[in-house]
């Protein structure tokens, strides 16, 4: 941290409150797009534009050879309208940074800056992902596919945390955060009039069956040892007062702790929605839309990161966390299985609203903590250390 002065703080923290007070929807981030690109051009480095719709690669090639790493700060805010009263509050109605995201991408440019002052020292190639949609865009797996990972060796992102304290710097080895997936079942029966159900197959009786029969999916199937959360975020069936319909339909959205308890929870969703239609004389189609795989930090990379937060921040300002400190899915999975990497996480103040509520703010004084973290992790791959 000591290495950015007062006026590269004082910047970052400007930029991060333009961010905040101007938010983007996913693959809508021209305008941070724009601000990025002119950033890491005037620092010098080989700039990107465009990528997966949105996204900004910046390159710093130090001319000596040595490994490629690369860097991610999300860009994306949510469709949420904004309650903080704060100065900077978001300018455009029902839109704001309510996951900090406005504070990834301005301390990933703090960063920058300072990772160009330290280029002279450093062997080897540095990669800044800036990435759109991560609020369920899959934008991490759309860059991969732009080819952003090519020859790097690891990567390393984070994500601001309500309700620890605040520049706390953490991680953990293995499954970090919760793998998401989201499922449309439709349930097919035989319609006909309401007053004569038992010439039906009624798919919304049976839908109540399937929802209530989910709830064992996590209790009765998944091991206690594991993470899991089953929810039937939506229901819909029939356009009429007086008629059974011929098909009904539910939304369904999973969270799991780890590959393996995803492979459980998705064998045993579809075993129990096709039996339960089966004993009530329906059929089920069942097809899943989106998945999201849970976070798994590479064990060697989350030592290392860990051993850079002791001796940037101290002990205590620094540790490894034993459990999972969210369920919330994370798109960085994605880059996740295919390079060695490790996602920390950076305390935002124990009186912190959570995450994607209406009177979220980033908190400032982490700028030049997350940012800090970044130069040294390049300062020890690529310096020698």
């Amino acid at each position: 941290m000591d290495s950015f002065s007062p006026e590269a703080i004082a910047e970052a923290v400007a930029t991060r409150r333009h961010l905040h007070a101007n938010p983007e929807l996913k693959y809508e981030e021209r305008g941070t797009a724009d601000l990025v690109a002119s950033r890491l051009r005037g620092l010098g480095y080989a700039v990107e534009t465009g990528v997966a719709e949105t996204g900004v690669v910046g390159l710093l090639d130090t001319g000596r050879p040595g490994p490629t790493i690369a860097f991610r700060a999300d860009m994306d805010a949510l469709p949420i309208l904004e309650d903080t009263g704060l100065p900077y509050a978001s300018t455009v109605p029902g839109r704001m940074h309510a996951c900090g995201h406005d504070g990834h991408t301005a301390s990933l440019l703090l960063a920058a800056s300072g990772l160009a002052g330290i280029a002279g020292r450093l062997s080897g190639r540095i990669k800044l992902l800036f990435q759109p949609a991560e609020e369920g865009g899959l934008g991490a797996a759309r860059m991969i596919a732009a080819g952003v990972l090519d020859g790097v060796a690891a990567i390393y992102g984070y994500h601001n945390r309500p309700a620890y304290p605040l520049g706390r710097v953490f991680a953990k080895t293995g499954p970090t955060m919760g793998g998401s997936s989201l499922y449309e079942v439709t349930i097919s029966g035989k319609g006909g009039h309401a007053s004569r159900p038992d010439l039906t197959v009624d798919p919304i009786f049976v839908g109540t069956a399937v929802v209530q029969a989910l709830q064992s999916v996590v209790s009765r199937r998944l091991s206690p040892l594991e993470s899991g959360v089953v929810t039937v975020t939506q229901f819909h069936g029939g356009n009429s007062h007086n008629i059974i319909p011929m098909a009904a339909t539910l939304a369904i959205n999973t969270r799991d702790g780890s590959p393996a308890a995803f492979e459980r929870i998705d064998q045993e969703l579809r075993w129990v929605i096709a039996q339960t239609c089966e004993a009530h004389g329906a059929t089920a189609a069942i097809e899943q839309t989106m998945r999201i795989p849970s976070v798994v930090n590479d064990a060697g990379e989350t030592d290392f990161v860990l051993a850079t937060a002791l001796d940037m921040v101290g002990p205590d300002r620094s540790g490894r966390m034993d459990s999972l400190p969210t369920m919330g899915a994370e798109d960085f999975a994605f880059y996740l299985e295919r390079v060695p990497g490790c996602f920390f996480f950076v305390g935002n103040g124990e009186d912190s609203a959570y995450l994607h509520h209406p009177r979220y703010d980033y908190r400032d004084e982490i700028l030049p903590v997350a940012a800090g973290m970044f130069t040294a992790i390049a300062e020890r791959r690529l310096g020698g250390r």
